[in-house]
């Protein structure tokens, strides 16, 4: 089982998405700032966590149908004003052709970028991930042309391993990317 409670990084607070949380977001997104205690900037979700994925979220979180299932909200800690502020949000679950392996995906809204929250963030996500019993491998694609998002994967060990083809099950012409438990 993955950890349910907020994580702490240097600079974010990765507050873990329950049901309630994400329910609201997609029913009521005006309430998730109540919900997460911090600003929600006029940006949010980011470009790829759009209505149709926040409710497969919720389906799957209402439904307990992958117990590897989690994701995050990140929290910005600003410590100058005292302020939070939604940054990002990133998360895991299971991956269908492995037992030993999940995959994660993340998000920045663009103002977040290149400031190295997502590696920060991705980087505790990798943390958590191995003490999940029987995890051996962690999977992500991103497309190639998102340079900043190779990065993150790199810069937390992640391995390049081809591009997807048809009939893979994951989006044709991302890059996969494995990071491997040491």
């Amino acid at each position: 089982m993955i950890h349910q409670n907020a994580i702490r990084t240097p600079r974010l607070d990765m507050v873990p998405a329950t049901l309630e949380i994400l329910t609201s977001e997609l029913e009521h997104p005006e309430t998730l700032g109540s919900h997460l205690g911090a600003v929600i900037p006029p940006s949010w979700p980011p470009e790829l966590l759009d209505r149709e994925t926040l409710a497969e979220f919720v389906r799957m979180k209402s439904a307990d149908s992958d117990p590897l299932f989690m994701t995050w909200y990140w929290i910005l800690r600003e410590p100058e004003t005292g302020g939070r502020v939604l940054a990002g949000s990133g998360g895991i679950s299971s991956f269908s052709t492995a037992n030993d392996a999940v995959i994660i995906g993340y998000s920045v809204l663009p103002e977040f970028h290149n400031r190295g929250y997502a590696t920060e963030a991705v980087g505790c996500m990798i943390s958590e991930i191995f003490r999940i019993p029987g995890i051996q491998r962690i999977v992500a694609t991103t497309y190639p042309h998102l340079l900043a998002s190779v990065r993150v994967l790199e810069k937390n060990g992640f391995i390049f391993s081809g591009t997807i083809s048809g009939g893979e099950g994951i989006e044709e012409g991302t890059a996969l990317y494995i990071h491997t438990r040491k």
